[in-house]
């Protein structure tokens, strides 16, 4: 018997089918490609094989690093893919650079800073509901800026529970508020999000740029989706606010208040920041390749802290990284590059080209709407891995600045339109039915989930389509 990671338990002949199944898809859809599509045979195999990486990811998640491994092996026996290849196509840059960060959010995590802030937060004065669902959902949107969307909502939805324990409230409304809000808070900068860090360095976009161009669209963007969600759960708002002042008549604390040292973990999140933000200016004094520092700083600022807290250090290389979803990641950007080694993306672009024209004015709002759906449904790194290349292919002929916003903006947001389109969701989801035993319903969630990314959305393609002319071409 196996188990896939949503706790659904299959046997081994389902396992087998399923596997079968996938085979036959993928496989089938490369056969297609070369009879009818004009597609050689390396082309072929690429196109089967990150097909199955998809729906690997759909049919049985916790065997898609496994089938990962099996895919490279197929590119490598087939000729479809050769190790200098895979070697510059796997961004290892982009790993490291994810490595660093999660030992830095391990030491933030020791250093109490994560407490602090829901210190902070539940001593807002004059506490309403509106005004703790305000404060709670732009905290975890520029937290998951500063580090990542699942350390966010981790901390976020801790605080939430403690709360809602106190007011006899149902936690849910407030959790999908804030994961909302996250998944819209981790477009903003580089750290935010996977997709972030790997566009920037496909792009060669800096720090710099995402807060030029990508942090206020965010901002934006989260506006509305707080006065969307807040609109939408006004009932249960009011209901905060009633419970609140029966338990402040009776004197009582919202929550235990607890005196975090909380100064050396803002220390280390302020000089990780600051050296990652001032990249581009080192970069051009120390004359080093575009986003050299970028990448090396977390590394940098990691080893910094695994010297001064050397009892934590294997601690944090061994548990505080996620090796596993960052092999994932590694093979699967590998693979995504076979497709434009093979030429696949070459195809892919002049299609999307015939069909979407070639004006940003067009290509802007298709780019967005095919990530983001695809993003509902698939893990969103597997889509900007895909598409990356196709943008690479069409900064060729114009400028390819816009579309790169436009697709960063569709995987993040896209996250939103269901109750698996992030990791962030999935976390969240699953603490809340840990901690209240209550689950969220697919349409219960859909509703207010797609209807607050297609409020982002329209307003990233409106600021999109008005800030391009400003954008330095590429």
């Amino acid at each position: 018997m196996h188990s896939d990671d949503n706790g659904e338990v299959l046997s081994t002949r389902q396992l087998i089918q399923r596997l079968i199944l996938l085979l036959t898809i993928s496989t089938g859809v490369g056969v297609a490609g070369a009879t009818f599509g004009g597609l050689d045979m390396n082309q072929s195999v690429a196109t089967s094989v990150f097909l199955a990486i998809i729906l690997g990811t759909l049919f049985f998640w916790t065997f898609r690093l496994a089938i990962a491994f099996l895919g490279l092996g197929v590119l490598i026996f087939t000729k479809s893919l050769n190790i200098p290849h895979f070697v510059e196509a796997a961004a290892l840059p982009v790993i490291l650079f994810l490595v660093g960060m999660m030992i830095v959010v391990g030491a933030l995590r020791d250093l109490g800073f994560f407490t602090w802030v829901v210190q902070a937060l539940i001593s807002i004065p004059k506490m309403t509901g509106r005004k703790f669902i305000a404060a709670t959902s732009v905290a975890s949107a520029l937290l998951a800026c500063a580090v990542d969307e699942v350390t966010s909502i981790i901390f976020i939805a801790t605080l939430i529970f403690q709360v809602c324990n106190r007011l006899k409230l149902s936690p849910t409304p407030y959790i999908i508020i804030c994961v909302l809000c996250t998944n819209i808070g981790s477009a903003g900068t580089m750290m935010g999000n996977p997709v972030g860090i790997f566009i920037g360095t496909q792009a060669g976009l800096t720090f710099g740029d995402f807060f030029r161009w990508a942090f206020p669209i965010m901002l934006v963007s989260l506006a509305s989706c707080v006065a969307i969600t807040m609109y939408w759960f006004r009932k249960d708002l009011n209901l905060f606010d009633e419970r609140l002042k029966d338990r402040m008549d009776r004197q009582l604390s919202l929550v235990p208040k607890v005196v975090v040292p909380y100064k050396r973990g803002l220390a280390v999140l302020l000089l990780t920041l600051a050296f990652i933000a001032s990249h581009h200016a080192l970069e051009e004094g120390l004359h080093l390749d575009t986003n050299s520092v970028l990448l090396v700083a977390p590394l940098a600022c990691a080893g910094f802290i695994m010297l001064f807290k050397r009892d934590r250090a294997r601690y944090y290389v061994e548990r505080e990284v996620d090796w596993w979803t960052l092999l994932f990641f590694m093979l699967l950007f590998a693979i995504a590059g076979t497709l434009e080694y093979t030429g696949v993306t070459e195809i892919i672009a002049h299609s999307f080209v015939s069909v979407c024209g070639d004006k940003p004015a067009i290509l802007i709002p298709s780019i967005m709407a095919t990530t983001a759906i695809g993003s509902a449904f698939v893990d969103n790194v597997i889509f900007v891995a895909a598409f990356s290349p196709v943008i690479t292919e069409l900064g060729k002929t114009m400028s390819a600045m816009p579309l790169w916003w436009a697709l960063l903006f569709g995987a993040c947001f896209g996250g939103n339109i269901t109750l698996i389109g992030s990791t962030a969701n999935i976390v969240a989801l699953g603490m809340l039915e840990k901690q209240s035993h209550s689950s969220i319903g697919f349409f219960q969630w859909l509703k207010i989930g797609a209807l607050s990314a297609l409020a982002a959305c329209l307003i990233a393609w409106g600021m999109l389509t008005v800030m391009a002319p400003l954008m330095p071409p590429q």
